[in-house]
């Protein structure tokens, strides 16, 4: 899996993504005490809006920023972004009433919404190979799921030698040097954008239809319409996992408040073990059985977890429940970890990056509706009917998923960067199953 490391531009990107990811860990934990310091008993509420707030902006940012990517060199827009978020975090320290709070973590994620669509639109580029970019998919997987475990422990550290202010100081620092890194990295001009159609047939090149493209591109390809339904699969586990942890550690089963992060961590752990072995399963197996596998595992999960919840005693409950945990982090992986394979099969290069923007979009946008069910319904009707609530929503998600995704569906890109599949990929979809899968040329060496 390291391997592509060896890859100059690759290694550069992959490094500025970490940092930034662990700016952001810091910024987490550094928010939530500015928040305490502001709002005192309801810094809770703060924090709930600042995150529907972050919802928003990745939703209604990213196909906007999907739509005019095109036209930006690619190193300016992340190194951009990478500045946005400093600045934001350099003022963070300073502000003294919520809807500062509230205006910075918009702009801050309007940032980070600029950032991550483009990001993995470069990396296919990077990567042309297949069998390389699935590496690096494991490999972006992984950075996430560390970063989980790793910033609260590095945020506790620092902690203990400074005030929480200075915390914002390292998000900055790791901005910067994510920046640094980008500008540092050679990056393949993107193919040059035509004017597409859309399923209909509408034209896409007014600045409308540019917004929307990566969407129409999701909604009229099956595979991709199954990946929607498997956005909300994962994000009906996830949420519960994020917003019910510290409910079930601490009230449900009674432990300290030292074992909520024990539990996080044996969800990252689950997924960490999934996205490490996943290249060469992927190598084996088609993208498809994995994820829909992913999907179901999560409703077999949910039904175990019920069990553990309706328990109103036992000291199995607490390995029970890190076990189902880790098996959420697994499924979820599964889900996660080969997404950026179907996404560059569908899209051209040409639209790659509006599909990104809609992936980042619409995923997200699956998150800001199981969130709120994960907390109010679990908060208003205990934990039991979240559960409930949350399966329910990943089986049907999951069987809907099992039926959109067409099973001769082939496993390696079907359009080149051009022709008539570049202009309609979700023509690709009704191609014969013996169709002979066609290589994507290398990228140009012509640089941003």
């Amino acid at each position: 899996m390291l391997s592509v490391l060896r890859d100059r531009t690759y290694r550069h990107l992959f490094t500025a993504q970490v940092i930034a990811l662990v700016g952001t860990g810091l910024a987490t934990v550094a928010l939530s005490l500015l928040a305490y310091d502001i709002a005192g008993a309801q810094a809770g509420s703060v924090l709930g809006t600042a995150l529907a707030i972050k919802m928003v902006a990745y939703v209604a940012i990213a196909p906007a920023i999907g739509a005019i990517a095109h036209r930006l060199p690619r190193r300016a827009l992340l190194a951009g972004s990478d500045l946005i978020r400093v600045a934001v975090a350099l003022t963070l320290p300073f502000v003294d009433q919520i809807w500062q709070v509230y205006v910075l973590v918009f702009v801050l994620q309007a940032a980070s919404a600029a950032f991550t669509p483009t990001f993995q639109a470069v990396i296919p580029d990077v990567l042309p190979a297949e069998r390389d970019y699935t590496r690096a998919l494991s490999l972006s997987r992984l950075a996430y799921d560390l970063e989980s475990l790793f910033s609260p422990a590095l945020a506790a550290a620092l902690l203990s030698l400074i005030t929480y202010n200075w915390l914002f100081a390292g998000t900055a620092v790791g901005f910067l040097a994510s920046a640094a890194l980008v500008l540092s990295a050679v990056l393949p001009k993107p193919a040059a954008a035509a004017h597409t159609s859309s399923a209909r047939g509408a034209p896409t090149s007014g600045a409308r239809g540019k917004t929307t493209a990566g969407a129409r591109l999701f909604f009229a390809t099956p595979r991709l319409r199954a990946l929607l339904a498997l956005n909300l699969a994962v994000a009906a586990a996830s949420a519960l996992v994020t917003v019910n942890s510290v409910v079930y550690v601490r009230d449900h089963l009674g432990r300290s408040a030292n074992d909520v992060p024990l539990a996080l961590g044996a969800y990252g752990g689950g997924s960490m073990i999934v996205a490490l072995l996943l290249p060469r399963v992927l190598d084996r197996i088609s993208d498809r059985t994995v994820m829909l596998s992913g999907a179901l595992l999560l409703t077999a999960v949910f039904t175990g977890l019920g069990g553990i919840t309706a328990a109103g005693s036992g000291s199995w409950r607490w390995s029970a429940l890190l076990a189902a945990w880790a098996a959420f982090g697994a499924a979820c992986s599964m889900v996660l970890t080969p997404t950026g394979r179907l996404i560059r099969r569908s899209a051209p290069a040409t639209e790659r990056t509006s599909a990104f923007a809609a992936q980042f979009s619409l995923s997200h946008a699956c998150w800001l509706l199981t969130y709120p069910l994960a907390g109010w319904l679990g908060a208003a009707a205990g934990l039991q009917a979240a559960v409930l609530a949350l399966g329910t929503t990943a089986l049907g998600a999951g069987l809907l998923a099992l039926r959109l995704w067409p099973s001769h569906d082939p496993d390696r890109p079907t359009h080149p960067h051009t022709g008539p599949d570049a202009r309609h990929p979700h023509l690709a979809d009704a191609a014969p199953a013996h169709r002979i899968a066609r290589p994507i040329p290398s990228p140009t060496s012509t640089l941003d």
